[in-house]
């Protein structure tokens, strides 16, 4: 195989993107939660992994919590790994990491990226559903069984277990 043989093998490839969140709690076990301004709904601090300049999926949860929020916090072990199919778009690959139990201090100095935030609101698990809709919702409560339960990582397929 000739290098341009190679080249158009691999541009011919599916494509998936790839997102990264960190899963911050207080120490009552809400969990901070971000508004967006560019959609509707809430999500957890994080965003696309930039792999076409080398980020892994830790680095970008970590950038983005920074971007975000203004927190620059070494995040602890994944939780989740979800694969979520979509219509208009690609396949996401999207990974949860323990962001920890956040100190007052570090709630206080919280500061949000105007340009895509609008607030920012600690909730209670059994609120999750009403502020993270479908498979995110979902994906945020398998993260919080899985740090729970100590069972490591869990996979998912649209914020569920696979069958």
């Amino acid at each position: 195989m000739t290098t341009s043989d190679y080249a158009a093998y691999i541009a011919s490839l599916p494509r998936i993107l790839a997102g990264a969140a960190a899963l911050f709690r207080d120490t009552e076990g809400r969990v901070l939660l971000v508004e967006p301004n560019y959609r509707k709904g809430w999500a957890l601090p994080g965003g696309t992994v930039e792999s076409d300049l080398g980020e892994t999926p830790r680095q970008a949860a970590r950038r983005e919590t920074l971007e975000e929020i203004g927190l620059d916090l070494e995040l602890g072990a994944l939780l989740a790994v979800d694969w979520v199919t979509g219509d208009a778009r690609p396949p996401i690959a999207a990974y949860v990491y323990d962001g920890g139990v956040l100190t007052t201090a570090q709630f206080t100095s919280i500061a949000l990226q105007e340009e895509e935030l609008l607030s920012w609101q600690l909730v209670a698990r059994e609120d999750i559903p009403e502020y993270l809709m479908g498979s995110l919702g979902h994906r945020v409560l398998a993260a919080l069984d899985a740090l729970a339960d100590g069972v490591g990582a869990v996979e998912l397929e649209n914020g569920l277990p696979p069958a």
